[in-house]
């Protein structure tokens, strides 16, 4: 997925209804890496200073794009507050 037409801004507690693919959505490990570096740093703001991140993640329908804060990484997927979740390969950018 390296173009990206129209990104929906959507609520955290919308992304319960959404449903994801289980293809990998980044092409090459060192976009992989770069992924997961900014995960770790996101959880780290979050956690410490509830700073919250633009989070560009893409489902079945398309590319969409939520502002939250991380509060957990497991090896697949990235846990929002209320337990919220999101697919680690389905995870575009963290800005």
């Amino acid at each position: 997925m390296d173009t990206i037409d129209k990104i929906q801004h959507i609520k955290k507690e919308q992304i319960q209804f959404l449903h994801f693919p289980h293809q990998e959505v980044l092409n090459n490990k060192k976009k992989k890496k770069d992924r997961y570096r900014k995960l770790r740093r996101a959880l780290s703001l979050g956690n410490l200073e509830h700073v919250k991140v633009k989070i560009l993640f893409a489902d079945d329908e398309g590319a969409k794009e939520v502002e939250t804060t991380v509060w957990g990484i497991t090896e697949k997927s990235v846990i929002l507050k209320q337990s919220t979740v999101i697919p680690l390969e389905r995870i575009i950018a963290i800005q």
